[in-house]
């Protein structure tokens, strides 16, 4: 089994959003993570959330244990301290469970 975490953003800054993604993918595979889907939204039609999405994705990863690992990692932390929290000014958790591979 493997392990699938559904986001949405509302990202404001697309030029640093896109820096934090090329510094981060290089983390996000070292353990064995990697992005399924990855949408740009234009219009949600129906939401639990008053927060604005303009993007959805999920990331894949071999366990929940994994996930956890890599988004305390302190290489991931600081890549998403420089360019993640100057560029998404929202975040939400849509899902996460585990999937059969």
């Amino acid at each position: 089994m493997s392990f699938e975490r559904i986001m949405g953003l509302e990202v404001i800054n697309d030029e640093e959003y896109q820096k934090y993604r090329e510094n981060m993918i290089p983390i996000l595979h070292s353990f064995g993570g990697s992005f399924g889907f990855d949408f740009k939204i234009s219009e949600v039609l129906k939401s639990k959330t008053e927060d604005v999405i303009n993007r959805v994705f999920t990331l894949d990863f071999p366990s929940k244990e994994i996930m956890e690992e890599f988004f305390s990692n302190a290489d991931y932390l600081a890549v998403k301290e420089r360019f993640f929290i100057h560029s998404v000014k929202s975040v939400t958790t849509i899902s996460m469970h585990e999937k059969n591979t």
